[in-house]
């Protein structure tokens, strides 16, 4: 990564609140369980838009180790069709609603308009989700701010026209940081995600997992979105419904990188695999053994 960029890292900060929990993103890779209430989501459209459904699927994943539950009522695969925030705010809300009704567990909101972050945070959303960035949509940024709730921030771009692919990565956070710092968003209130899948092509795709790392200098935590995305699917050839070893992979990666989040839809073969990453990682921090 160019010197330019490495000097605007900020301090580290080693836990974050959301909603009533303490999340130790310094030491821990904690799993955001993805729950589409959507009829056309790349891998599972249709299966959780009846709340009986979101439900079950809910308590499921809890009991499977999820630590965030990440709501989306907008499916984002390429090619997909803008839903209005009319739509979007009438299908998130009942199950935001619902899920904090009868669950303890923070809830994050997939969505990047400003009227749909501001209802599902008065509906009880502890985290927005912005694929944009704040980049799309101006008002968000202003929502996020005065809510006080924490954000995870993505990487994207309409075309993956890059120069040098990781400075023009490093360059486009720098200027989502820039708009959180505007609107007044607290440090201690930012996740950075590199946009595994948008506006970049199969090898960037790649090159930004092998490259996790180098995100840490701008001193926020990360996550990490991979699950049954296209990079695995060319990588294996194989279709949406078979790509969870390719998935737990990239999770591995993820906890040796220090990431502090994984999204997936498979929660608790993720949550196996990062206990063993974070056994195996961190065992060269015990005393030395004597034999």
């Amino acid at each position: 990564m160019p010197e330019r960029f490495r000097q605007t890292g900020r301090r580290e900060y080693k836990t974050m609140r959301i909603g009533s929990r303490e999340f130790d993103t310094k030491n821990r890779t904690y799993v955001m369980g993805i729950l589409n209430v959507t009829p056309d989501s790349f891998s599972d459209g249709g299966r959780f838009n009846r709340m009986d459904a979101a439900m079950a699927h809910t308590e499921q994943m809890i009991q499977e180790g999820m630590d965030i539950l990440d709501v989306g009522g907008e499916s984002t695969r390429p090619g997909y069709t803008l839903l209005s925030e009319e739509e979007e705010i009438e299908r998130v809300v009942p199950i935001i609603e619902k899920v904090k009704s009868e669950f303890d567990i923070p809830v994050s909101l997939d969505t990047y308009k400003g009227r749909v972050a501001q209802a599902g945070i008065d509906a009880g959303a502890d985290l927005i989700n912005d694929i944009w960035g704040l980049k799309y949509d101006k008002k968000i940024a202003d929502v996020i701010s005065k809510s006080g709730v924490p954000c995870c921030l993505m990487h994207n771009r309409k075309e993956p026209d890059y120069g040098n692919f990781l400075q023009d990565v490093a360059a486009d956070l720098a200027e989502t940081i820039h708009l959180a710092e505007k609107a007044g968003i607290a440090e201690d209130k930012i996740i950075l995600d590199p946009g595994v899948g948008f506006g970049k092509t199969y090898e960037n795709n790649l090159e930004i997992i092998n490259c996790l790392e180098e995100l840490h200098m701008f001193g926020y935590p990360l996550l990490l979105g991979t699950s049954r995305k296209s990079v695995i699917g060319l990588t294996l050839d194989l279709p949406v419904t078979e790509r969870l070893e390719g998935t737990l992979v990239t999770t591995v990666m993820a906890v040796m990188k220090r990431c502090a989040f994984v999204r997936v839809h498979d929660v608790q073969a993720n949550v196996r695999a990062i206990k063993m990453a974070e056994a195996i990682r961190d065992s060269g921090n015990e005393k030395q053994r004597y034999y």
